[in-house]
């Protein structure tokens, strides 16, 4: 995988590990509905937490991606995944 495109695939999986992590510790305020904001809105706002969490898991699944993708026991070019040649 050539840089360009370990640049997109980290931004894609970083944002798809966001999401995943966002609603881990999270719980809900119910305090806040009375006073005028969003019952689910949390207690805490834990953003640098969740960024970082977000960023580690990052890393770990980009290197597995990439550790995949330069695999020779999985190759589409060669080899039984490989398209026929007729």
């Amino acid at each position: 995988m050539g840089w360009a495109a370990g640049i997109v695939v980290f931004f894609l999986v970083w944002w798809t590990v966001l999401f995943a992590v966002l609603p881990l510790g999270v719980s809900p305020d119910p305090e806040a509905a009375e006073a005028g904001g969003w019952r689910g809105a949390p207690r805490q706002v834990r953003a640098l937490r969740v960024l970082v969490l977000t960023t580690i898991l990052a890393v770990l699944v980009w290197f597995f991606i990439d550790w995949l993708v330069r695999a020779d026991w999985l190759s589409f070019r060669e080899g039984w995944l490989a398209m026929p040649n007729d």
